[in-house]
């Protein structure tokens, strides 16, 4: 029997607050740094594609039990020159006392009050990706530095924190997926590349395929980014067949050099969405995942290494949304396409003390609050 996971402890990081520019939390995350200390982000807004969003900060020093109050001590940055709202931000420590942030900008004013995403020509607002630094445990920030893209890539949505390779350099890895532009109606041949860069983040080499179909038939969407005891990257993508119009399951790809090449795709065998991995000095590695169209629910596994098997019988329910639903909102919010998406985007971060700390958004239609839970690793 493998070990096993338990939920041993959870609570709210921070709570919505309805009718206010903090009703609608999401996509939290967290990062464990050297002295202890754990960094957390979240984006609040008025609704979850609201042009008055911002990206909030909040510390623990107990290991994610109790959280400070909400910070917001990211600078402006502007998409273009245009006015521009800041969607997610993602911390990583380069070096004991370094930190690095990379951001994500939405331009809010060049299609004024239009949605972030047309569905019709499945095109976005035009975005830009931001780096900043900080030397005082993300009190301050320097200036957003932008990260220029090539042409093709077009408006860039960025799908985790960077990664520190351990050689020579000290090398970054950003990882981007690609959009279409607002107006451009023609087929979208989407993909997910991965940016190198050996000066600390000051300049990005070229791109790299991390996930691509060039028949343009499946996505590889929100890719999540992990790396082994040993420096080899993997990756885990929401995957999507846009001929059957169905999600598949999570499929993963191994680098072992340095995100230049990889693996062929791994089906895992369950769907849909998953996590930022929590990888532990040994390999350990526990992925969670959203199974919004089946059990409605955000789920982990545990695998003896990143590139292992992600036992049936280690699997675990870290939210159930159809049991939280039955208990606190009424049956006419329970409208199903509305609800689907009043949980997800949970985020693992592997603690020093060998506890798996699990982030998520969970609510209703009035506001989403960001949950947290400890997992224990049980032999």
């Amino acid at each position: 029997m493998p070990p096993q996971l338990r939920i041993a402890e959870q609570g709210i990081l921070s709570r919505g607050v309805p009718g206010t520019d903090r009703a609608m939390l999401i996509n939290a995350n967290v990062t464990a740094l050297s002295d202890g200390t754990l960094l957390a982000t979240a984006r609040a807004g008025t609704n979850k594609d609201a042009a008055d969003e911002m990206v909030e900060l909040y510390r623990s020093t107990d290991g994610g039990r109790t959280w400070s109050e909400p910070e917001r001590p990211f600078p402006a940055a502007r998409v273009d020159g245009q006015q521009s709202s800041l969607r997610v931000a993602y911390i990583s420590e380069t070096e004991p006392g370094r930190l690095l942030a990379v951001s994500m900008w939405i331009d809010r004013e060049t299609y004024g009050s239009k949605p972030f995403f047309d569905p019709n020509t499945e095109g976005c607002l035009p975005m830009g990706i931001y780096i900043a630094e900080s030397s005082d445990v993300g009190h301050t920030w320097t200036d957003w530095r932008h990260i220029p893209m090539p042409e093709f890539i077009g408006p860039p949505s960025l799908t985790d924190r960077l990664i520190q390779l351990p050689d020579e350099h000290n090398t970054l890895i950003l990882s981007i997926e690609t959009n279409k532009h607002y107006e451009d109606a023609s087929q979208w041949f989407q993909r997910v590349v991965f940016f190198h860069s050996t000066d600390g983040g000051q300049t990005w080499g070229e791109p790299f395929d991390a996930g691509y179909d060039p028949s343009g038939r499946i996505f590889n969407w929100d890719q999540r980014v992990g790396m082994t005891p040993g420096g080899d990257v993997v990756t885990f993508n929401w995957t999507y067949d846009t001929q059957s119009q169905q999600y598949l399951n999570i499929h993963r790809r191994v680098s072992t050099d340095g995100g230049h090449s990889f693996t062929q795709a791994e089906d895992l065998g369950f769907a849909d969405q998953p996590s930022h991995p929590a990888i532990f000095p040994d390999g350990t590695t526990v992925l969670a995942w959203v199974d919004r169209y089946g059990s409605q629910s955000i789920r982990a596994r545990l695998a003896p290494a990143a590139d292992g098997i992600f036992d049936p019988v280690t699997e675990i329910v870290v939210y159930d949304h159809q049991q939280a639903a039955r208990k606190d909102i009424s049956t006419g919010e329970m409208l199903v396409e509305m609800g689907r998406w009043t949980f997800g985007l949970p985020f693992c971060e592997a603690l020093p003390d060998g506890d798996v700390l699990v982030l998520y958004y969970a609510g209703d239609s009035t506001h989403l609050d960001i949950h947290w839970a400890r997992l224990s690793i049980h032999p």
